[in-house]
């Protein structure tokens, strides 16, 4: 499920529910809602349905893990009849959310959830039906807008530009949600020639403008570090290199960093990153605090890199130095040898 879901099935958990789902959809979409009393049967059974939804996708996400481990041993199921299982085990699911859909038409959180789990199971087009009636339901909802973008942006049915108008909406809606401005700098970095149609700008002004996007996204979840990260590796792409922004970039995924592994990861883009500015001693040295197995391979293949382009540049520099040749006083004459 979505991050907005996920934290829905969280706060369920919390003591006082009204009031932990109130304030986690404040915190996701920046709009301040009344929610219905949770012994409400409506919302009661909405709220089961979406936790079964949870629990599927965790258990077929399981399956598909086993069945992969056995497979790469020689066994697994079949693919028709472990994809048939899997449709099975889908089809609860949709039932119940169907029904639920039937019995109350209107309830917009019902389509937007419903979406998310098509779009989780690959019915693009169906999420695409319940993300259009939530935007239609209440046009001033702006994580419908943001789903409803997303979707278009990713999968087969990549309508680039309409994903771009539905983000851009989400962003009027609610200027306050990191998210979506993080959601839209995805979109504009990775589909730069639609970006540069649909906002009549050059390559250089959809990086610009991607960057831009991270960065107030950052401004208002300063210590996310996907964001961060996401942010960094936007300078992997521009050209001209901007060696000391994308440094500076990266020093600040590090600094909020949460744990050993991401501290780790961030090394090895500073390590690329000092490579590709020729900064060899410094990029050997930032690979010293790279440790972690998962890292092993790439460290060796960076440190190869490393000696191999310090040694071009200084045979390009040996190369390009004057050469000096001695000549005696007299041109016609050898210089005598000192006694």
């Amino acid at each position: 499920m979505d991050s907005i879901l996920i934290g829905l099935l969280g706060a369920l958990l919390a003591t006082n529910q009204p009031a932990a789902i109130s304030n986690l959809v404040t915190q996701t979409t920046g709009l301040t809602v009344n929610v219905p009393d949770t012994n409400d049967p409506v919302e009661k059974e909405f709220r089961q349905i979406m936790m079964d939804d949870d629990a599927v996708l965790n258990e077929v996400d399981s399956w598909i893990r086993e069945n992969n481990d056995f497979a790469e041993k020689g066994g697994g199921q079949p693919a028709e009849s472990f994809n048939t299982r899997i449709h099975a085990k889908f089809a609860g699911t949709i039932k119940a959310y169907e029904g639920f859909i039937q019995r109350h038409p209107d309830h917009v959180g019902a389509r937007i959830a419903y979406g998310s789990f098509l779009n989780d199971i690959k019915d693009e087009e169906g999420a695409e039906v319940q993300y259009k009636k939530a935007v239609e339901l209440d046009p001033k909802n702006p994580a419908a807008w943001n789903q409803l973008g997303l979707l278009y942006g990713e999968g087969h049915l990549g309508e680039v530009k309409k994903a771009i108008e539905c983000l851009e909406k989400a962003i009027d809606l609610n200027p306050n949600e990191s998210v979506y401005y993080r959601n839209l700098g995805d979109i504009v970095g990775l589909f730069r020639k639609d970006a540069m149609e649909y906002y009549k700008i050059d390559e250089q002004q959809v990086f610009n403008k991607t960057l831009g996007l991270y960065q107030h996204a950052r401004k208002l979840d300063p210590d996310d570090f996907e964001l961060a990260q996401n942010l960094a590796e936007t300078y992997y792409s521009i050209k001209p290199f901007r060696a000391d922004e994308g440094l500076a970039a990266w020093t600040n995924a590090l600094n909020v960093a949460e744990n050993e592994l991401e501290r780790e990861g961030v090394y090895v883009h500073l390590a690329r990153f000092k490579l590709h500015a020729e900064r060899f001693a410094e990029a050997r040295q930032q690979l010293t605090g790279v440790t972690n197995e998962t890292f092993y391979t790439l460290k060796m293949r960076l440190l190869h890199n490393i000696d191999d382009q310090e040694a071009k540049a200084q045979q390009q520099t040996n190369a390009s130095s004057p050469s000096v040749e001695l000549k005696s006083a007299d041109p016609g004459k050898s210089a005598a040898p000192k006694p």
